[in-house]
């Protein structure tokens, strides 16, 4: 239900059943679907503007659907009122206009129109779907919130969750709700403050960066702006003032603007020169990022023209007959932004050193820039290709889906609870840039991620929950950390365990270098389940036995050392990553979350700390001197060329597995390797060390002793 909309809700009106005709409101329904109330050529008056918009766009496209779910949402919605006294009819018919004016297809507006039925009336989805076809019943459907009785507090981002999966469709559902959105924002005014606070919030970190993602700027701009309006009413009315006090005073850029005509004209090419005020939040954002404005610092000129390549010839006289600002120059022709955004921006100062901005696209692009997806219906909808076993999957996602939106579905799928979903999609939101990053293999395609993702987002946005098992990255052709933060354009190969262990699995650190949910959440599922062994469904872990009990008979060597608990019996255990110790080593055992024990070296500063803090150290021991172990190693070495190839050698000279390899940038022509290694003898490692050691240029080999990172 809308957040205007008065009137019982539709569990209330169930609960009162017996009181409701319902033949008579069936009959009320099949006339409004079927039953042309007037001539079918005729449109009622109410949505006689709408139409005439709508014919602006679309001059043959046919309305009698759009009067036929007039007919239908008025007599479904009559007798309900908004919180301002207004009959409900006029909320969806407004939804519907803001859409038209963007110039959305029929199916869109038909939609609009409906949106609310099935919300808030006794209108069902299969009376849409009977009346409209499966896409009008597929967009409202993906509209409709989700019952507060039935959801509770979770029903927000469960709606939202809905819309979501409904987007990954067919764009067009999240249209419907920010133009629906937009209008409510529109009519705020008649709520309680907390109410305004409260919605204006969400607005702000969802709805806004999803109309940024599709492209609606014309959408994305007044909501900024009522947004900052009801959240800093102070610092949105004084850059109201300002504005209104500039607009009350001759436009400085006028003159700018009729200089530039001439240019044009002169060069041969036809071009529309406007002057295009800034809204008032992006007027506080430049006070904010400049400490003032200019006279010019007010609007901007926008200049269309007809073919691209006149955008490159009005960027040509700009930057001939003015003094270019070279800092404020970006193509976003050449290289679109994610959101289908394709345009010059530029900046230029005159004779009398006014700094004009500039924006340089042809009206195509213009269009689009103002209402992205609603002007394109559904861009991103797969066409059927000549050649089905051709075809290639869109570049970051699949076919017919951005790469933001095929992100965001994959990790909410992953995360039932409401309330973490919530805070991981505002905060995969807040990220307003996208890199694209390559990989080394011919049959892997580019990968699309948010700006500051690092190689461990990678990681899980190629291989899923199968980077647990990630020991590394080449960068461009380099050894890379996991934590490096890739650029736009960068070559990436993930390097994978090609024999992991059962307890292979990502290292706490991970977390801090992770940025996106898509790769948090399944890190941090797997250190959950390696922390509560006994809950894992994988590899079992290493059972514990009591001193002086026999071992259980083994057929195998273990895959880890397994310990001896004294206190503890049948316990289970794991070795600490901060030192990973190894037999003979001295050990000491702590009691963790789940009943486990986590066994460390006792020269580990870790236990130190523990035992500072007044933990029990559990007595233990090794059950074989010879058992594979897993440990990690720093060789400290001068850099010289080829130097990381020997030290591979030498391990594998060692029977050694390379489980993860990093390597630091040099400092002062020093460099430190880490390597998390799997021995099939613990007992060999002192000859690995001594192996490492011998490789030329390498002066320490050391055990770790502290927590990695």
């Amino acid at each position: 239900m809308s957040a205007e909309a008065i009137g019982p809700s539709k569990a209330a009106r169930a609960r009162r059943g017996h009181r409701i005709d319902v033949l008579r409101l069936r009959r009320l329904g099949r006339a409004a679907v079927f039953g042309p109330a007037a001539p079918r050529h005729r449109l009622p008056d109410a949505i006689e503007h709408i139409a005439q918009v709508h014919r602006r766009h679309h001059p043959g496209a046919d309305l009698d659907a759009l009067r036929r779910a007039y007919l239908l949402a008025e007599s479904a919605h009559r007798g309900q009122l908004r919180k301002s006294g207004e009959p409900y009819i006029t909320h969806p018919l407004a939804v519907t206009l803001i859409l038209a004016e963007l110039g959305a297809e029929t199916t869109t507006l038909t939609a609009s129109l409906l949106h609310d039925t099935v919300e808030d009336t006794e209108v069902t989805l299969d009376q849409v779907r009977a009346g409209f076809g499966a896409e009008v019943e597929l967009l409202v459907d993906g509209v409709t919130k989700l019952e507060k009785v039935e959801y509770g507090a979770a029903a927000e981002p469960e709606t939202f969750r809905k819309m979501l999966v409904a987007t990954g469709t067919d764009v067009r559902v999240m249209s419907i709700k920010l133009a629906d959105r937009l209008h409510n924002m529109r009519t705020l005014g008649v709520m309680r403050p907390e109410k305004q606070a409260r919605i204006a919030r969400v607005t702000d970190e969802v709805l806004i960066p999803l109309a940024e993602r599709l492209g609606v700027q014309a959408l994305k701009t007044e909501l900024e702006d009522l947004v900052f309006a009801i959240l800093q009413p102070a610092e949105h009315a004084r850059a109201l003032e300002l504005l209104r006090a500039h607009q009350a005073g001759p436009e400085p850029l006028e003159k700018v603007a009729d200089r530039v005509r001439l240019i044009l004209r002169e060069a041969g090419i036809a071009a529309e020169v406007l002057i295009r005020p800034r809204h008032v939040l992006s007027l506080h954002r430049a006070l904010l990022k400049r400490g003032g404005l200019g006279p010019g610092g007010f609007g901007r000129l926008l200049i269309l023209v007809a073919e691209d390549a006149d955008c490159y010839g009005v960027l040509g006289e700009l930057h001939t007959c003015f003094t270019p600002v070279v800092s404020e120059f970006k193509d976003f022709i050449a290289a679109p932004k994610f959101n289908l955004y394709r345009s010059l921006h530029t900046a230029f100062a005159d004779r009398d050193g006014l700094v004009a901005e500039a924006l340089v696209r042809t009206h195509a692009m213009h269009r689009v820039a103002e209402a992205g997806v609603i002007a394109l219906g559904d861009p991103h909808r797969p066409t059927a290709p000549e050649n089905p076993q051709t075809a290639e999957p869109a570049a970051g996602g699949e076919p017919g889906r951005p790469g933001w939106l095929s992100r965001l579905l994959d990790w909410q799928r992953q995360e039932p609870d409401p309330d973490t979903f919530w805070t991981a999609l505002r905060a995969e939101l807040a990220e307003d840039r996208e890199i694209t990053v390559f990989a080394e293999a011919d049959d892997e395609g580019p990968l699309q991620l948010p700006a500051g993702a690092t190689c461990v987002d990678a990681a899980y946005a190629r291989h899923g929950r199968l980077a647990h098992t990630c020991i590394g990255a080449r960068v461009n052709g380099r050894l890379a950390t996991l934590r490096t933060v890739l650029r736009d354009g960068d070559t990436v190969r993930l390097l994978l365990d090609p024999d992991p262990g059962p307890s292979a699995g990502p290292a706490p650190e991970w977390l801090e270098y992770a940025t996106t949910p898509a790769a948090r959440i399944p890190i941090r599922r797997r250190l959950e389940e390696q922390a509560h062994p006994a809950e894992r469904a994988a590899a079992p872990a290493p059972v514990a036995a009591a001193p002086h009990t026999p071992a259980p008979a083994r057929t195998e060597p273990a895959a880890e050392p397994v310990a001896l608990v004294g206190e503890a019996p049948g316990a289970p255990v794991r070795l600490a990553r901060c030192c990973t110790p190894v037999p003979p080593d001295r050990v000491c055992g702590f009691l963790v979350r789940g009943g486990a024990v986590t066994v460390h070296r006792e020269s580990c500063p870790v236990a130190g700390r523990m035992t500072a803090a007044g933990r029990h150290a559990l007595e233990v021991g090794w059950r074989s001197p010879s058992i594979g172990c897993r440990v990690t190693l720093y060789a400290e070495s001068l850099g010289r060329p080829h130097l990381l190839a020997d030290l591979t050698e030498a391990l594998a000279a060692q029977g050694a597995a390379v489980l993860q390899a990093e390597v630091e940038p040099p400092r002062q022509q020093r460099v430190r390797h880490t390597y998390t290694l799997r021995l099939p003898d613990a007992s060999g490692l002192p000859a690995l060390m001594r192996a490492m050691r011998s490789v030329p240029g390498v002066y320490d080999v050391s055990r770790a002793a502290r927590p990695r990172g």
